[in-house]
């Protein structure tokens, strides 16, 4: 049986090998259609690789889990294979390349997630030209889909302290809040308000995105999200928590 196994698997190799100037040629045609529909021979022992990946990631806690679906990763694969395909020099090289351009993917998601984590953890550590080095590259890099970038530009957020009042919720609050939008202008806050919200872990962002941005609920949110109650009371609680800290660690409010 394990040779059968083996012998089937080296079967992939050379249809893939076999593959390859119909490929080219699709590639050159600028033909996507008929390249993917092709690709999809090769996919499925790659599908298996990528699925447990994610399961390996998961199961060592640098994943939440089910917070990536494989499909969703082959359908970014598909894109990049045929973006990249020119790295293909050879039919022989074609499977292994398959699986590099996964691994990479995988490592991209990875390394994304690092960041998140590093990010939260030191929130309270980061020094003002720590800060502002973050918010230039963001201000640079970022690719500025973020949803809450454009509601801050909303008339209803014309003021600082309405703004504020999404993560300052508490009328011991008020002298902070205060302070807060004499020191800085509203650009200030909307840069430092983005900056931290775009590096919280996805679910803490998706369930602040919901709240603040869209105004939903918390029962709608948890609806939504398929988070419990309990999970989305959470994430809210510690996304307020971390954004108080940071404005105060940032711009130095001793009150």
């Amino acid at each position: 049986m394990e040779a059968k196994v083996k012998n089937d698997f080296r079967t992939v190799h050379v249809l893939a090998a076999q593959k390859y100037v119909e490929l080219v040629a699709f590639k050159k045609e600028g033909n996507i259609s008929s390249f993917n529909d092709l690709l999809m021979q090769l996919i499925p022992e790659i599908k298996k690789y990528v699925k447990g990946k994610l399961k390996s990631a998961e199961a060592k806690g640098l994943l939440d889990k089910n917070r990536y679906k494989s499909d969703d990763i082959i359908d970014q694969l598909y894109i990049e294979y045929y973006e990249h395909f020119d790295e293909v020099k050879e039919d022989t090289f074609l499977y292994a390349w398959l699986f590099k351009k996964a691994d990479e993917l995988i490592n991209d998601i990875l390394s994304e997630e690092e960041f998140d984590t590093y990010f939260y953890e030191n929130i309270d550590k980061f020094s003002k030209p720590e800060w502002d080095e973050m918010e230039e590259k963001y201000s640079t890099d970022g690719d500025g889909d973020f949803v809450m970038l454009d509601e801050f530009d909303n008339q209803e957020y014309s003021k600082n302290d309405y703004l504020l009042n999404h993560v300052f919720i508490d009328d011991a609050d008020d002298e902070i809040i205060a302070a807060l939008d004499k020191k800085l202008n509203k650009e200030n806050v909307k840069k430092h308000s983005a900056l931290v919200i775009q590096n919280f872990p996805k679910p803490m962002k998706k369930v602040y995105e919901l709240s603040t941005a869209y105004k939903f609920t918390v029962p709608e949110i948890a609806k939504i999200s398929n988070y419990s109650i309990k999970e989305v009371d959470i994430y809210l609680k510690n996304a307020r928590k971390k954004l108080k800290s940071s404005f105060i660690n940032r711009f130095n409010l001793n009150i």
